[in-house]
């Protein structure tokens, strides 16, 4: 099935959870699809979330690979674990040597998943790389789904976005979508 009408139904069918993705969803699938690429072909997400979403980046991190789930462990990986000193970075020359580093030890490539405030100094990371895959606030920008950092409903959308992200990699990997 064609990931864009598959999508729609999927979001048709979560009641009134995604409601408000149906007439984004054109915005969404591309980006989404062209960035799913990278995990089949085994690259690892990288997660980042600014200082107000770090309950966000534990939830998904949580609940991504949760216990009982069918499919094999995915590699969504937290920045912070990887380089705990994240919040030191403050110029282009860190993130280069940052991403050095993580080109060493992901060989085969790797992809930013950045979700916050484009103010942030933590998105210069993720928009540093032209494989990022960001949920921005505040700016629309390339490999991006925009979001509002003062909708009411921020956080609500983010927990139907990963639910619907979560769903849309079964769908792949179980072979009832192609991207």
């Amino acid at each position: 099935m064609d990931l864009i009408k598959w999508s729609l139904d999927a979001i048709r069918s979560s009641s009134k959870e995604l409601s408000w993705m149906e007439e984004r969803r054109l915005e969404w699938v591309p980006l989404l699809s062209s960035r799913l690429r990278y995990l089949i072909d085994g690259a690892p997400f990288i997660l980042i979330c600014d200082e107000d979403r770090e309950w966000f980046e534990s939830y998904f991190l949580r609940s991504i690979n949760r216990k009982g789930s069918h499919r094999p462990i995915l590699p969504f990986i937290s920045l912070k674990s990887l380089y705990p000193r994240l919040n030191d970075i403050n110029s282009k020359e860190e993130i280069s040597l940052l991403d050095d580093m993580l080109s060493i030890a992901f060989p085969n490539g790797f992809v930013y998943f950045y979700i916050g405030k484009s103010s942030s100094k933590l998105c210069a990371i993720a928009k540093n790389r032209t494989s990022s895959y960001m949920w921005l606030f505040d700016e629309q920008a390339e490999n991006s789904f925009y979001l509002s950092s003062t909708d009411e409903n921020l956080d609500f959308k983010l927990l139907s976005m990963f639910r619907l992200f979560d769903r849309t990699i079964d769908a792949v990997l179980f072979g009832q979508v192609k991207l």
